[in-house]
């Protein structure tokens, strides 16, 4: 009974373990990385957490408040990932109009869409805190 080339080749892949599957892991993580980075939602969103996060390094706030805005701008991204997959995924499977790959793409959206809710809304509470409720 010959395997297709498919299940060849991810027999080989999930047989790896120890040092080996690591190494594999990081180099699929990265390429994972490189083809979000293709994406113009990701590189916006880099962009948008590269400032956020320059401006948390140049703000006095305290720690626990600093790692929850770091928490939350790698939300933004691990959440933008995730979207990303789902939609190659569904792309991959049909291009044909389908209310199931709308509702999959849609939701995936919405989830980017709170996540970025989620960061706006943290960002506006800890300056408001810190630096423009004592105007008041």
């Amino acid at each position: 009974m010959s395997t297709e080339p498919t299940e060849e080749y991810a027999q080989a892949i999930k047989g790896k373990t120890g040092l080996k599957r690591i190494i594999n892991a990081c180099g699929y993580s990265k390429d994972g990385l490189q083809a979000a980075y293709e994406e113009q939602g990701f590189r916006q969103l880099i962009w948008l957490n590269t400032v956020l996060i320059v401006l948390l390094l140049c703000l006095d706030f305290g720690v626990t408040t600093k790692m929850v805005l770091l928490a939350a701008s790698f939300l933004t991204l691990i959440v933008e990932l995730f979207n990303t997959a789902i939609e190659a995924a569904v792309d991959h499977t049909s291009l044909a109009r389908h209310e199931l790959a709308k509702r999959a793409k849609d939701t995936a959206s919405a989830a980017q869409t709170l996540a970025l809710t989620l960061l706006s809304a943290l960002w506006l509470l800890a300056l408001w805190r810190d630096y423009i409720a004592m105007w008041f």
